[in-house]
């Protein structure tokens, strides 16, 4: 068995593991680390799907990952506006998320279509996803309030978020242009990215909510 394929089932299964968290410590969880341990649901359904219709040798799974930058789009300005305290940074946050739901769907229906690879809806997500982590990691860092950042159960998260996207956009940007025959070398990237970026996701969710002094 390959490498590729041993990091593919890896992370498959450690999709699970943020939702075992969830579950292990779903009383401590905020509304925000909720809605985010829900969303998780939404990586380990579409491997699942994805994994399902290889076995029925459908191969082009791209509909689902154009579906998929759509709902990681909606949950993730969600649960950023939900983050963010100051009410311009929510605006912002809604902006750039309306903003990037257009672009992924104009991409679907007029650019690189919906059976084509969405490199350029990956790279607004990826895009997306640095400006928000990066303005949230700003905001915990210039509260007033006192805090031990390595155990507010958001840290980890965002940094698993800022991690993964920050690594896959050049990946995602470049990759249709890649050749077919390494294209799959390259994904293992994104794969391995994906399986740190879930140990980062339960260790958020496994924390413990921290009063302010």
């Amino acid at each position: 068995m390959s490498i590729t394929v041993i990091l593919l089932y890896s992370s498959i299964a450690l999709d699970i593991l943020p939702l075992l968290a969830a579950l292990y410590n779903y009383r401590r969880l905020d509304g925000v680390l909720k809605l985010f341990a829900f969303f998780c649901l939404i990586p380990l359904t579409f491997d699942l799907l994805e994994w399902i219709l290889s076995k029925f040798q459908v191969h082009n799974n791209c509909p689902l990952l154009h579906l998929y930058d759509l709902f990681a789009i909606l949950f993730f300005t969600a649960i950023y506006y939900r983050a963010f305290y100051g009410s311009i940074l929510k605006k912002i946050a809604l902006i750039l998320g309306g903003a990037g739901l257009v672009v992924v769907v104009c991409n679907a229906i007029f650019i690189e279509h919906i059976w084509t690879y969405p490199s350029i809806s990956n790279t607004v997500l990826c895009l997306l996803m640095i400006i928000v982590s990066l303005t949230y990691f700003y905001q915990l860092l210039t509260r007033q309030e006192f805090l031990h950042i390595e155990k507010q159960g958001l840290f980890w998260i965002n940094s698993g978020v800022l991690f993964y996207f920050s690594i896959n956009i050049f990946l995602f940007m470049l990759y249709n242009k890649m050749s077919i025959s390494v294209r799959n070398d390259y994904y293992v990237i994104q794969t391995g990215t994906s399986i740190i970026a879930n140990l980062l996701y339960s260790v958020g969710l496994l924390c413990k909510p921290q009063k302010t002094t």
